[in-house]
């Protein structure tokens, strides 16, 4: 069986930044379910937040970040993340990142002090300054290309594609014989080789879990089809706690065409001088929050999703016509061209828009070196619960926490490295031998009844009554995802239902412990937050 120094699961901005970094201490090997560049970080339109100008301060920075997280941030690991993001973006540009220039062009990925090269920066929702190095409008391709691309060079790097995690190494796989000793701990992971149709055991002495979230649980999502919860799910069921699952955050501007998969209209149109109209015209932010339509996240999808209930509408409306057509081709090339795909001339017509899943707040729960409660277990960017986020994201803070929480998982890691031999002798996983399931079409109808039930009833806002319907419709769809589970051969379809059903409890169980409204989670029953501001823990009962 394989053993390598680290595992990384996940090919994202987190992911292959943990692994590129790893590679000068020695051998990675880095898991993707489909191609390397599938992800949510392939998807990211706006930037990458950090304080680049002298005239900004990561006292800002931090203070915008708090102010965002509704009271929940864990305040030394916000300073850790704005005090670290000027590398970052170093990091990011000696990788051969390409970033947008205050000339509007893109540079080169260069060794210089970023410091010395004037890039463009871009203001979003909740933040006090324009600290957003971006891309154009296609900041996250831009990244994933850069970060494969050095990371396919690197001798130390093994990237398999096609191959979907599915449970991680414990003490109950140990063959007879065989013990455990100390802290409980990771020892690796099984995977299934999609192509191969085979199960592959992989062990290492540091998992590092960058599998992103679980925007799929959703109907309406601008995540990637494969962020279907997988390494929070695995993460659980290995023992290690969960921390504020409740807490997804959906973005305000998705493009709203009907039948047309989600196409997220970033939130940088609003930072240049974009605004929410109603049909009627009426710039209904104004009367919502003094920072009208640059309000946070939460507060913004909210009011769009109120004003859609009071006018009965099927959505609102961006506009940006105050903006010239050359500004707005030269700032946002690629929203502009798709909609004038679409018939939309978005310099003279206002642009459609409804809100979407698309981002997880809590996760895995780590300490501030990423570690999680399992010894040699880590998880980085979307997957983990730093308590960056608190209640509600602050926008570009996502793919500065994904580089920045790496670096600090691979410093640790270094610093200690493991003691315990993961030469071990495990016990091998067979499911082909089992029958092949006779109607998998079941799974794609279980997978559509958990997107409806949590965009109705756990989605913008919620009540007592509908967690608790939820709560039992999940129940009944994740009974029988388990009884296939143990019963059929391993599919990709089976194995990410089963996540998604794990995450949609998850979800829900910490919707209902919170009895109070607080960022993102926003009960009728209990409108007001609470003096004290509490996580929200889970974690699997001992067998």
């Amino acid at each position: 069986m394989p053993v390598y120094d680290f595992i990384v699961v996940g090919s994202g901005i987190a992911g292959l930044s943990f692994a590129l970094k790893a590679a000068s201490h020695g051998k990675v090997l880095v898991l993707t379910k489909k191609l390397s560049w599938s992800g949510s970080t392939n998807l990211a339109q706006g930037g990458i937040a950090s304080v680049m100008d002298p005239s900004d301060s990561v006292d800002r920075h931090a203070q915008d970040t708090l102010n965002a997280g509704a009271g929940l941030c864990r305040e030394d690991r916000v300073r850790i993340l704005v005090n670290q993001g000027p590398q970052a973006i170093r990091d990011l540009v000696e990788w051969g990142v390409r970033f947008t220039l205050a000339s509007g062009k893109n540079g080169s990925g260069s060794k210089k002090q970023p410091g010395a090269v004037p890039f463009h920066l871009a203001r979003e929702g909740g933040h006090s300054s324009s600290r957003i190095v971006h891309a154009d409008d296609l900041t996250g391709h831009e990244i994933q290309r850069a970060l494969i691309e050095a990371a396919s060079k690197h001798k130390n790097v093994t990237i398999l594609e096609n191959y979907l995690a599915i449970d991680l190494v414990t003490k109950k796989h140990l063959r007879q014989g065989e013990r455990e000793s100390g802290p409980r701990r990771c020892y690796g992971l099984y995977a299934l080789d999609v192509k191969g149709d085979k199960i592959d055991l992989f062990l290492s002495g540091a998992t590092v879990l960058c599998t992103g979230g679980v925007g799929q649980i959703y109907a309406h999502s601008t995540n990637d089809s494969v962020s279907t919860g997988d390494g929070i799910a695995m993460a659980f069921r290995a023992g290690a706690a969960v921390e504020d699952m409740e807490f997804m955050q959906f973005h305000p501007t998705a493009l709203y065409n009907p039948g047309q998969p989600t196409y997220l209209i970033t939130e940088a149109m609003r930072g240049h001088g974009g605004i929410l109209r109603n049909y009627r015209g009426e710039s209904f932010m104004d009367k919502v929050h003094p920072l009208k339509s640059l309000a946070p996240r939460d507060i913004v999808a909210r009011a769009i999703d109120a004003e859609m209930k009071r006018t009965g509408q099927p959505c609102v409306y961006l506009d940006v016509t105050a903006s010239a057509k050359p500004d707005l081709i030269k700032h946002f090339p690629n929203i502009y061209a798709h909609c004038m795909d679409m018939g939309l001339d978005i310099s003279k017509q206002w642009i459609p828009v409804v809100p979407a899943a698309h981002f997880m707040c809590g996760g895995v729960k780590v300490d501030l070196n990423s570690a999680t409660e399992l010894a040699g277990l880590f998880a980085v960017g979307e997957t983990a619960c730093t308590g960056v986020h608190g209640a509600n994201r602050l926008g570009s803070n996502s793919l500065l926490e994904g580089v920045v929480f790496a670096d600090r998982a691979l410093t640790h890691i270094a610093a200690h490295p493991s003691k315990q031999p993961v030469r071990r002798r495990f016990k091998s996983w067979n499911s082909f031998a089992l029958k092949p399931a006779p109607e998998t079409i079941i799974y794609s109808h279980s997978l559509e009844t958990i997107k409806s039930t949590m965009w109705h009833y756990v989605g913008i806002v919620r009540s007592d009554f509908r967690l608790a319907r939820a709560e039992e419709f999940i129940r009944v769809i994740s009974r029988q995802i388990h009884k296939d589970y143990w019963s059929f051969s391993m599919v990709p379809d089976l194995i990410e239902l089963r996540n998604l059903t794990l995450c949609a409890e998850l979800i829900i169980q910490s919707a209902r412990k919170r009895k109070e409204s607080r960022g993102l989670h926003y009960n009728l029953d209990h409108p007001k937050a609470s003096k004290a501001a509490k996580h929200t823990t889970l974690r699997l009962k001992p067998e």
